[in-house]
């Protein structure tokens, strides 16, 4: 199930998503998203992480940052989570830590926040349904708005630069992209680890690789055709960054399609 944050949110957080684990699931791959996510169990169960080899049991609330590194899920059936999903570039908003502390991990956000989210915790303890569940977000990350209202122009300005990559996912050339804004290179690679916790080289392969992952999923395109409708030099090279981020080949993730459905894959990787 997915649903709309209200209005004031929508431009810092695309959806919150309820997703229950319907099987077990056992080293299942997890797709670099490009978003940031904050995750909280709603319903027991038991899930982990496993992220560049290292397991880490999922907390009551936690925050997966960016992914670059072959990540898998590991999940009890009937475990039920709601997901904030988070746009690149407005996780400042909303934690006062660099946005790079949390890349490659899955934070116990009761380690980061302490009383506040405990405070957070109790309130979801005390409704009783999804949609109260989720005016508790909302109220959350209002109130975390309003607390941080002095950044929203450095947001703006995120988002920007942020549309500028996403719009060519071809290639990136650095120096140019500094002359178009009229920032250092130093300038723009601060701001990006400070509010999107990639550098922008970083988040440009994030974005490639999601747009390649779009069409090896969602199309029977040859692989040769992906490679160079992303913008790779070939399909070795596609092939290589594709397994950088997942751990599999392109070819590997189709056989998965295949065997789990595109239902199952949707739930595990939120909309992949």
């Amino acid at each position: 199930m997915i649903f709309s944050p209200v209005s004031i949110l929508r431009p810092y957080i695309k959806s919150y998503t309820v997703i229950t684990i319907e099987k077990d699931l056992e080293n299942e791959v997890f797709y670099p998203s490009g978003y940031i996510d904050f995750v909280v169990n709603i319903a027991g169960g038991s899930a982990a992480t496993i992220i560049n080899g290292e397991r880490k049991d999922t907390p009551q609330i936690e925050l997966l940052g960016h992914l670059t590194v072959p990540t898998k899920l590991m999940a009890a059936k009937n475990t039920r989570i709601l997901i904030a999903r988070i746009y690149p570039y407005a996780a400042s908003l909303f934690f006062n830590n660099p946005v790079a502390d949390f890349t490659n991990y899955a934070t116990n956000l009761h380690d980061v926040f302490g009383q506040e989210i405990r405070d957070f915790n109790e309130q979801l303890l005390m409704t009783s349904g999804v949609h109260e569940q989720i005016n508790v977000m909302d109220n959350y990350f209002i109130s975390k708005l309003k607390a941080n209202e002095k950044k929203l122009q450095k947001i703006l300005l995120m988002r920007q630069l942020c549309s500028r990559i996403c719009a060519d996912y071809e290639s990136f050339d650095m120096p140019a992209f500094s002359n178009d804004f009229g920032m250092s290179e130093r300038k723009i690679q601060n701001l990006f680890l400070n509010h999107v916790g990639l550098n922008p080289a970083g988040f440009f392969s994030v974005n490639r690789f999601n747009k390649s992952l779009d069409l090896v999923l969602g199309s029977q395109l040859s692989l040769t055709f992906v490679s160079y409708e992303c913008g790779y030099y070939d399909q070795a090279h596609f092939i290589k960054d594709f397994k950088k981020f997942t751990g599999i080949t392109p070819s590997e993730a189709r056989l998965s399609l295949v065997k789990n459905g595109q239902d199952f894959q949707q739930a595990v990787n939120i909309g992949f």
